[in-house]
């Protein structure tokens, strides 16, 4: 079990530690409701240095991009970031990830955790153009300041213009006495802030300055608990759960990212796959009915019959309802349509919604 450069300190906080993706993380510290509820409300910092950051340097960096991912990252300028996905073979997808852009011949991969060994392996064997790779996960933390009050906390600890970070933007600048720190305006509960990548060495004197800074606005440290009730909130597919190696991204809602302007991996077959038109699709829904739908849980329809499954589901702490993500068959995928979560022996009914969940 790896432990992040901050693992004592979250320790002596109090925090739950559970194993993450071959991690020793917090899951929660006082508790996943309140924390949802300091970074709707105000500001809150997730440690989340389990991911996976990869380098990619010289002439043929953006060849490689353009091949491993499904996204167009020729159309980023410098200080830009994209969300993307590695599709592979078979339809399916190997991650999903952020690209950022530095130069021209400078880019930064950041992959999901439990993925970092698989990701790398894969985007290696696609690297027939000779792009510099160096794998820094081991070497980097990430912290996630989360929430609408995070710029305002925030700006006392660098001379950037928060304010002007666009959404998927970055500035490398100083940040909490620390050089060459990259502040990037992204995120993934969607309440706004940043996320600041920085070496080991240097986490715990940022951690201690954003708590510092922070103290009048309310900031608390955060556990993944509540990471996962706010992407959930907002629709954000969660690799493992809403994604794998068989879901395509077309049929995850993803099309979005998914950009035919180029070549890459398998992009034929997807490109197929859309004129014919899939025939499941990732919705969101809300229990009209008392319950709570849970990871695996059979979608049926008004006679019992199965037309999908449940791949994340919560109690929404901004919504107070039961909620929920799940592919089924595409007759049922429409805003409205009425499904049945089969929850142990009764059958709930719910309706799909038009995602996010959570409007501000």
């Amino acid at each position: 079990m790896k432990n992040t450069a901050l693992t004592h300190i979250h320790e002596s906080l109090g925090a739950k530690m559970v194993p993450f993706a071959g991690y020793n993380m917090p899951v929660q510290y006082e508790g996943v409701t309140a924390e949802h509820e300091t970074v709707r409300n105000s500001v809150g910092v997730f440690d989340v240095s389990h991911m996976g950051e990869f380098l990619l340097e010289g002439p043929n960096a953006l060849a490689l991009i353009q091949k491993v991912t499904s996204n167009d990252a020729a159309v980023l300028t410098n200080g830009r970031a994209q969300y993307s996905c590695l599709p592979n073979e078979n339809g399916g997808i190997v991650d999903d990830l952020i690209v950022y852009k530095f130069n021209d011949e400078k880019y930064l991969l950041v992959v999901n955790a439990s993925n970092i060994d698989k990701d790398w392996h894969w985007i290696s064997s696609q690297n027939i153009m000779g792009a510099s790779m160096k794998n820094l996960s081991d070497d980097y933390s990430l912290l996630a300041i989360q929430g609408p009050k995070a710029e305002e906390a925030m700006q006392s600890l660098t001379t950037v213009d928060l304010a002007a970070i666009k959404y998927y933007h970055f500035e490398v600048a100083d940040f909490a006495g620390i050089e060459h720190v990259i502040i990037s305006a992204t995120g993934y509960t969607g309440s706004g802030g940043f996320e600041i990548y920085c070496k080991n060495s240097e986490v715990e004197q940022i951690w201690n300055k954003v708590f510092e800074a922070g103290a009048s606005f309310g900031i608390k440290p955060i556990g993944l608990a509540a990471r996962d009730t706010l992407r959930l909130e907002m629709g954000f597919c969660l690799y493992g759960n809403d994604i794998n190696d068989t879901t395509s991204p077309l049929e995850a809602g993803l099309g979005w990212i998914t950009k035919f302007t180029k070549e890459f991996t398998n992009s034929e077959n997807l490109k197929k796959q859309k004129e014919a038109g899939v025939t499941k699709k990732l919705v969101g829904f809300e229990l009209i009915e008392r319950g709570i739908p849970r990871h695996d849980y059979e979608i049926v329809d008004a006679n019992g019959n199965n037309i999908g499954i449940v791949t994340s589901g919560t109690m929404a702490p901004s919504l107070g309802k039961g909620i929920g993500m799940g592919y089924v068959k595409t007759e049922f995928a429409s805003e409205g349509s009425e499904i049945f979560i089969q929850i142990r022996n009764n059958k709930v009914a719910a309706k799909v919604v038009k995602l996010p969940f959570y409007k501000k």
